[in-house]
């Protein structure tokens, strides 16, 4: 247990003649999470999304022959376990009486909120970060962004480039077309379409110049810009500061039930007093879970 804020921790708020305290209230940037998952809200201790496999192709039917039946049945299961994120801070009495500019308690419990927020841009992020990583798996038993993810009729698909590459134009036009051929589970073709570029804070510039600009990129000829000429991308560019891999990038596709994030309990902050040392107490929880379950959700390449 940390020990708690006294007055030996906060000497020079007993005295007057400081002028200013820094290094906790910073400016924040908007929210970032919730721009790159689908927000919903859950009522239990967990939450289940499962898939349905459709039906397939019709089959000719000779005159006179019977009609040709088919099926469905569930398949891969992916589970949304919430988790309690937490934090506190103990001020002992004398501190809080002795405390000439509030810096022990109010500066303190901005400072929980701001540590609160960041840890959920974290747990978020990190679900892109882990993308490509084998020891995080979704629902069909690989990773979120894989060159082999199952069918449960058999065969796998891809949401990702056959040669992992760095941001590009060339790149980000083949993604598009493999996307645009993106099949359901029993290889019916579906209408999945680019929503959003997301990338690292590395990749902000580079990505605004491949699709703003009204020409190619890099080039000396006068080719149209047809990314941006199509509105290949009509929710435009995201960028995430708490994204690790300078390299990788994704795209967020129409296809639902992919990026999720559900809030089982939002953060609640809450003070009380310690009866027998008369300690203040401060703390903030959250109950929340981030993940995906379609992952044509989401296309992706780590770079090159």
């Amino acid at each position: 247990m940390s020990m708690p804020i006294t007055t030996g921790s906060f000497s020079k708020a007993l005295w007057p003649g400081v002028n200013a305290w820094y290094g906790e209230a910073y400016n924040e940037y908007p929210v970032e999470f919730d721009k790159i998952f689908e927000k919903e809200t859950s009522t239990r201790n967990y939450e289940e999304d499962v898939l349905v496999t459709s039906f397939g192709y019709a089959i000719q039917k000779p005159e006179g022959s019977g009609i040709s039946y088919d099926t469905q049945r569930q398949g891969f299961i992916t589970r949304y376990t919430h988790i309690v994120y937490g934090l506190g801070f103990i001020i002992t009495r004398e501190m809080f009486e002795d405390d000439l500019y509030d810096v022990a308690a109010k500066k303190r419990a901005k400072g929980l909120a701001f540590s609160m927020r960041q840890t959920k841009e974290i747990v978020g992020a990190n679900v892109y970060n882990r993308a490509f990583n084998a020891s995080y798996l979704g629902g069909d038993g690989v990773s979120l962004i894989n060159s082999a993810h199952p069918n449960v009729v058999g065969g796998t698909w891809s949401n990702t480039l056959a040669v992992p590459s760095d941001l590009s134009e060339a790149a980000l036009e083949q993604a598009i077309v493999q996307i645009s051929v993106f099949q359901n589970d029993r290889g019916l073709i579906i209408s999945a379409i680019p929503e959003s570029l997301i990338v690292p804070w590395n990749l902000e510039f580079e990505a605004h110049r491949i699709l703003h600009s009204t020409q190619r990129v890099g080039g000396d000829l006068n080719d149209l810009n047809a990314l941006r000429d199509m509105g290949k991308f009509p929710k435009g560019i995201i960028m995430n500061h708490f994204f690790t891999d300078p390299d990788a990038w994704f795209i967020r596709t129409n296809v639902p039930d992919g990026m999720k994030y559900f809030e089982r309990r939002e953060d609640e902050f809450s003070e009380d007093n310690d009866f027998d040392t008369e300690n203040a107490k401060f703390k903030a929880t959250g109950r929340y879970s981030f993940g995906w379950s379609d992952p044509r959700g989401l296309f992706g390449s780590a770079g090159a």
